[in-house]
């Protein structure tokens, strides 16, 4: 494992939930997830301009805010100026949010 996660590690065990000042600044790649679906090749190759891709989750569901390959909380999407953002509805417990960053380092 390397320093920073060990750093992290530590920290979760003591119970913290914040990680050390100095790795507050350190940028994490953030995204939203809407759902997702299967599909065969031959499907995957039949995809042209037009075409319109059902996903697994109804357009009521909470999306997925993913810190890495981990949810840290979930919300509804809102439009900001003309731009995508999201409300944030639920947030997972300060721990797991910590872990899920020392997952990157």
């Amino acid at each position: 494992m390397s320093e920073p996660a060990q750093t992290l590690a530590a920290t979760a065990e003591l119970g913290g939930t914040r990680p050390p000042e100095p790795w507050l600044d350190v940028e994490l790649e953030v995204r939203l997830h809407f759902g997702g679906r299967e599909m065969t090749l031959a499907e995957a190759l039949e995809i042209a301009p037009g075409t319109v891709l059902e996903l697994d989750r109804d357009v009521t569901d909470p999306v997925d805010l993913l810190v890495g390959d981990r949810i840290v909380a979930r919300g509804e999407v809102v439009v900001v100026g003309g731009s995508f953002a999201l409300h944030v509805s639920e947030v997972l417990e300060p721990q797991l949010r910590l872990e899920s960053v020392r997952c990157l380092l």
